[in-house]
């Protein structure tokens, strides 16, 4: 509730801005506030680039379809996790502080992520087609915090593999592994994908009309089919 009210309050901060900003060629953006990449923040919402959010559950093969997906049509593609370590790894004050919360076994602001979200969606906006956004939303409340801090999603891939797949696809990745994760044994496993279908159950409800579910059982070539299908509609769906 906390995180939502500081994200209205942002956002009803960047509406002054905008209404403050002179118009230029009959039109003006949400906000003037160059980032260091020098493009606009508020342009995430008026860029009209395509937004896809890419859930699935551990093990479904997301990570190697997003590589395939950025491979052909030069999406750009963000883990919240990733951007958090990364902030980590650069020694600035927010990584210090970020850092620490971990160290407690704090859980990061969701306002924190969305900030970095933004800020890395605006740097790359001048050279992507796309944004995919892997594993995010975790939790219901997050979506709608999304849309209303960046921008509308345009649709959901959902990889669907039985708790069996998962299970299984898991295991032989950690026999293989040269690194033994502490949570890679069946029933840690277990325990976070019902935590998983959970959640996600509950976020797929609220956009029926976005949600494309793909069957992740099948060889990766098979489900990229898919995918591309997919997106080849959302690609010719922006231009009209």
């Amino acid at each position: 509730m906390c995180h939502q009210m500081a994200l209205e309050q942002e956002s009803k901060a960047k509406e002054k801005a905008s209404t403050s900003t002179p118009p230029s060629g009959g039109s003006s953006p949400a906000v003037q506030v160059p980032n260091a990449g020098g493009v606009s923040t508020g342009h995430m919402r008026e860029a009209n680039v395509p937004i896809i959010w890419v859930l699935g559950g551990p093990g479904c093969g997301k990570g190697t379809q997003c590589a395939k997906i950025v491979a052909k049509y030069n999406f750009s593609h963000f883990s919240t996790g990733d951007l958090l370590r990364d902030e980590v790894a650069s020694g600035s004050d927010k990584g210090k502080e970020l850092q620490d919360m971990m160290r407690q076994g704090i859980l990061v602001p969701n306002e924190t992520v969305l900030k970095l979200l933004e800020a890395a969606m605006v740097k790359a906006l001048n050279g992507t087609v796309g944004y995919l956004i892997d594993g995010y939303p975790r939790e219901p409340a997050q979506g709608p915090e999304f849309e209303k801090f960046i921008a509308p999603m345009d649709i959901i891939l959902y990889f669907e593999c039985s708790n069996e797949t998962l299970v299984a696809r898991i295991m032989k990745r950690a026999a293989e592994s040269s690194t033994v994760r502490a949570d890679d044994n069946e029933e840690t496993l277990k325990t976070r994908i019902a935590t998983f279908r959970e959640n996600t159950e509950k976020i797929l409800v609220q956009y029926p009309t976005q949600l494309r579910r793909i069957n992740a059982e099948r060889a990766p070539e098979e489900i990229f089919a898919d995918v591309e299908k997919s997106i080849d509609e959302l690609l010719a769906a922006k231009k009209k």
